[in-house]
C-alpha cells in the first residue's frame, strides 16, 4: 500500500509540473512569434501600400493598408476589411493574397500581432483584442473608408481575433478561414481541465450572437483545425454561407486565392459591401 501511494503521489506531481508548465507557456504556444522570422524592411515599393504605426498601450504595433484599385476605386468612401493572420505568420505575408479583393475596390489593413515582426508587446487574448479594436477606430475615421462597409476577415487563430473584434465593432461581413469554435476544444488533446486555459477565444459565442452575414472557409483534410469546426461555425449562425474545399489542408485554404475571390464576391456583393459594376480580375501568373 505504501509503495501504491508513493506511485501515485508521484504520478500527481509529474502531472501537477505538466499542467503548471503549460498553464505559463499556453501564451507562447498559442503565439509562437519566436518561430516566424521577420524579413528586412525591403517592401516600401508595394503598389498602393501604405504603412501606419499604431501608438498602443503596448507599444508600437506596424499595420498596411492596402488601398483599394481596379474600376470600382472610383467609389468613394469605399468599403474595407481588417485582417488576422495565424500564428506563425506576419502581415509581410499576405499582400498579393489580397489583391484580388483591392481590385474590387475594397482597401484592406493587415495589423500585425504585438511581438511579432517589427511590433512591440506581448500577445493575449485581451491585448490582441485591444490592438484589433484600435486598428478599427483608425481605419473607419479615413476618409476614404465607408464605416457601414467594413468586413472582418481572420484566418486559424485570426479568426478567433476577429471574432473577439465582432463582438466589439459592428461589421457588415464576416468571413472565417479554417477558424475553430473555441480554444476550449483543443484543451484535452494536452490531457488538462479547460479551466488552466487563460485564452478562450470563443468563436462560436461569437458567430451565434452576430446579425450579419457569416462565410465559413474550411479544407476537409484541415489536420490543425478539423472540419467539424467549421460546420459548427456555419451551423451557429444566423446568415451563413460555407465553402468547403475537399483535400484541402490548414495551410493551402483557400487553394487557389484569385478563384476564392471570384466565388466571395456573390458574398460580399449581397452582404453590401460591394456595389456597382464588376472589376475583372487578373490572374496570377
Amino acid at each position: 500500500m505504501n509503495g501504491l501511494f508513493k506511485s501515485l503521489l508521484l504520478i500527481f506531481l509529474c502531472y501537477s509540473a505538466y499542467g503548471c508548465s503549460l498553464f505559463l507557456l499556453q501564451r507562447e504556444i498559442m503565439f509562437p512569434r519566436w518561430l516566424v522570422k521577420t524579413p528586412p524592411e525591403t517592401r516600401n515599393t508595394i503598389p498602393g501600400l501604405e504603412k501606419i504605426w499604431m501608438e498602443t498601450r503596448q507599444g508600437k504595433i506596424e499595420t498596411w493598408f492596402l488601398l483599394p484599385s481596379g474600376e470600382l476605386h472610383t467609389e468613394k468612401p469605399a468599403p474595407a476589411a481588417i485582417f488576422a493572420h495565424g500564428n506563425a505568420e506576419l502581415i509581410d505575408f499576405w499582400t498579393e493574397e489580397f489583391r484580388p479583393l483591392t481590385r474590387l475596390g475594397v482597401g484592406v489593413l493587415l495589423v500585425e500581432y504585438p511581438g511579432y515582426g517589427r511590433s512591440e508587446g506581448k500577445p493575449s487574448q485581451a491585448v490582441v483584442t485591444e490592438i484589433f479594436t484600435t486598428a478599427y477606430d483608425m481605419l473607419i475615421r479615413r476618409k476614404d473608408v465607408d464605416p457601414s462597409r467594413i468586413i472582418l476577415i481572420g484566418r486559424s487563430i485570426g479568426g478567433g481575433v476577429i471574432c473577439q473584434l465582432a463582438a466589439k465593432r459592428p461589421a457588415a461581413a464576416l468571413i472565417l478561414m479554417s477558424t475553430f469554435t473555441s480554444l476550449k476544444s483543443f484543451v484535452r488533446k494536452y490531457f488538462l481541465p479547460a479551466f488552466l486555459l487563460r485564452d478562450t477565444f470563443d468563436s462560436e459565442s461569437v458567430v451565434r450572437a452576430y446579425p450579419g452575414p457569416v462565410l465559413v472557409i474550411h479544407g476537409t483534410s484541415d489536420e490543425t483545425v478539423p472540419y467539424e469546426h467549421g460546420l459548427k461555425l456555419r451551423d451557429a449562425a444566423k446568415k451563413a454561407e460555407m465553402m468547403t474545399y475537399d483535400g484541402a489542408g490548414h495551410n493551402n485554404c483557400p487553394p487557389d486565392w484569385n478563384a476564392f475571390w471570384q466565388e466571395a464576391e456573390k458574398f460580399l456583393r449581397d452582404a453590401g459591401v460591394i456595389r456597382g459594376s464588376a472589376a475583372p480580375f487578373e490572374p496570377k501568373p
